[in-house]
């Protein structure tokens, strides 16, 4: 019989040469049981320091076989090739179940029928007793032995600036292919230097155009994503998870609080309203919300000739969208960035290990990008080859890849496909794509078909909002992951922030309980000048002069309290961005316009791309309970009801 505390260790043994050492990879190819001896403890096996390593999960391999023996494998000496197959099932597309969250179960793995008593599943015979006892020893046996073997749980991966979060619930093992945009999501761009460049080229075309831009330079702190503008009015604006605008930028300035209640009291943001607002869904955009903004001040100084002519601030958006989308369409920042990747990527060697343990667990991997062929096969070489074992190349990875996709329209509609087939970028017209192969256009119905996966079977992750969660989620509903990098600096910013919350909340409940005193002694002198009693007969009978006094000291310390209050809430958030606070808020506790979105079609979200190295291909995300409004004093009255029902009892 087996025993009772086993590790399914995912062993694949990938050689890969190092310093003249071989290298084994621990992916998710074979299963083979472990079971841990204390003599044989993780920790002699030197995965502590797995995830310092520039190649997590890494081992060398004279130290894994000398310190931890064969037969330590399983109870009895076993030929890994073989374990899978004997001892555990797949379930497969076809006759998979939903589970008690009504997602699917196909991809689970399943222990074979000739092994079910052996476990005790048919008998009760190993794992026989209440299962909340046996859950509760298990867990703590599993925490204790991942806590042995160095490897991190994904609580503690959860609770860190790499974490997955989740937004809706999804089952990675249901999981059948997941495609990959390429443009800060694979590729992450060092933005001081990609958008630097690209506003210099967008200077530069205006500047031809005519337009005053002698004395300007790239700031990336003047905007952060998710931001909107207002085309109409020249602004910049930071609007809550509802529309409402808290934050407004007027060409560099920002505007009073004052001001903004002036200008958009009345008005939502409606991204829908193309002709006025844009969304700032992606880094791609700082550069030309830097470019506008500023170009807004030269406009309202009244530098910009009339040999322009008579330019309002839609048309003054429209002039500098047209210079920067010169200076994509024209190929020089492109050229530029090919000729000197290292200036302008930021290469990330756990990002090859996570797709090859996503393969390696049986997932179709697709490369779906708007970059043309040459830039594609550049950027990915540059970023994949040197940190792939065995030789391998970027093109082993994905099992499909379409460059020159032209999202969003992708998703929504067929083009006409064509087959790369020369690495020089020669293409034919084709009618079917294949697996392994490279093309240019066609759609996503057409993925789905040639893969044989459908809707649900299918996670595409992306950078953009719009082009590459929305549009996959809303037209084909694929599950949908957001690529954020910005996501670290704000999660430290937020815990950085904490005391100073802290402080925060604590004054604002302060002037709550302050407030609510003071509202009540108004409310009995309203009645007493009425000549009605007060609320209460105690209330009734408070003098005067004690009323009267009572309630001016009470408002001069609610005055008080909002001369500390406010700018401490005009300074939440700076640690982040010193004008536009956190990415993910608008306010001390409502969600910006941003995170809206992101819950609304990402189904995770995270920093990037190989933080999936720390989870498993495997892994089932579960959302957060989300809290309304009622709950605290649905649990309030819970608590009060079940005190008062135990007194009862008692007595």
């Amino acid at each position: 019989m087996p025993c009772p505390n086993i590790l399914q260790l995912q062993l694949t043994q990938t050689r890969k040469k190092s310093n003249g050492n071989d290298m084994y990879c621990c992916s998710a190819g074979i299963l083979a049981k472990f079971s841990v001896h204390p003599k044989h403890s993780a920790p002699s096996m030197t995965t502590a320091n797995c995830f310092k390593n520039p190649f997590p999960f890494l081992f060398n391999r004279d130290s894994f076989t000398s310190r931890i023996p064969v037969t330590s494998f399983g109870c009895r000496s076993m030929d890994a090739k073989h374990v899978g197959d004997d001892v555990f099932s797949v379930t497969s597309t076809s006759k998979y179940d939903v589970d008690y969250l009504g997602e699917s179960t196909k991809g689970d793995l399943n222990l074979k029928i000739d092994h079910l008593e052996a476990f005790g599943i048919d008998g009760q015979a190993a794992l026989s007793g209440p299962i909340e006892e046996l859950a509760r020893t298990e867990a703590q046996e599993a925490e204790d032995l991942l806590n042995d073997l160095g490897i991190p749980s994904p609580s503690s991966a959860r609770n860190s600036p790499r974490g997955i979060f989740c937004s809706r619930t999804l089952n990675l093992r249901s999981i059948s292919a997941i495609g990959y945009d390429m443009d800060y999501t694979l590729m992450h761009y060092n933005v001081m230097a990609w958008e630097g460049r690209a506003y210099d080229y967008c200077m530069d075309n205006l500047r031809n155009m005519g337009f005053p831009v002698d004395g300007l330079a790239f700031d990336p702190d003047l905007v952060i994503r998710g931001l909107v503008i207002d085309k109409h009015n020249g602004n910049l604006v930071k609007a809550d998870r509802f529309g409402y605008i808290k934050r407004a930028m007027h060409g560099t300035k920002m505007l009073s609080t004052q001001a903004v209640s002036e200008m958009y009291g009345r008005e939502l943001v409606d991204l829908r309203k193309e002709s006025r607002w844009e969304f700032l869904n992606t880094l791609f955009s700082v550069s030309e919300a830097v470019a506008y903004m500023q170009m807004v001040d030269r406009l309202d100084e009244g530098a910009i000739g009339p040999e322009l002519g008579t330019l309002d601030y839609k048309g003054l958006y429209k002039a500098v969208g047209k210079a920067l989308f010169r200076a994509h369409v024209e190929g020089q920042l492109k050229s530029e960035i090919m000729s000197k990747p290292e200036l302008f990527v930021e290469p990330d060697p756990e990002l090859p290990l996570a797709l090859l343990d996503q393969k390696e667990a049986g997932k179709k991997l697709l490369l779906i990008t708007n970059s043309d062929y040459h830039y594609t096969d550049k950027m990915m070489r540059h970023s994949f080859n040197r940190f792939l074992p065995n030789d391998m190349g970027w093109r082993d990875l994905f099992d499909m890849v379409i460059v020159s996709a032209r999202k969003p329209e992708f998703f929504q509609m067929s083009h006409p496909l064509y087959e790369v087939v020369t690495g020089e970028g020669l293409m034919r017209p084709c009618f079917k794509a294949r697996t392994g192969g490279v093309y240019s256009g066609g759609s996503a119905q057409m993925i789905e078909s040639s893969l044989n996966v459908h809707g649900d079977e299918i996670l595409y992750v992306g950078d953009h909002i719009y082009t590459d969660v929305s549009q996959s989620k809303v037209h084909l509903r694929w599950r949908t992951a957001l690529i954020c990098r910005e996501l670290e600096e704000e999660y430290n910013a937020l815990i950085n922030s904490r005391g100073n919350r802290a402080r925060l909340v604590e004054l604002i409940n302060q002037k709550e309980v302050v407030g609510d005193l003071f509202n009540q002694l108004r409310l009995s002198l309203q009645r007493r000048t009425k000549g009605r009693p007060a609320q209460t007969l105690a209330a009734t009978n408070m003098d005067d002069q004690e009323l009267t006094e009572s309630m001016q000291k009470l408002l001069v310390v609610m005055q008080r309290l909002d001369q500390k209050i406010a700018p401490m809430l005009e300074s939440d958030g700076e640690l982040f961005n010193k004008r536009w606070g956190f990415l993910s808020r608008a306010g001390l506790w409502d969600k910006s316009h941003l995170m809206r979105q992101i819950e609304k079609y990402a189904d995770i979200y995270t920093s990037r791309v190989s933080n999936f190295l720390h989870y498993t291909p495997f892994m089932y995300f579960r959302s957060q309970e989300q809290t309304l409004a009622h709950d605290s004093y649905s649990y309030y009255c819970s608590e009060v009801n079940g005190s008062a029902s135990a007194v009862k009892n008692r007595s």
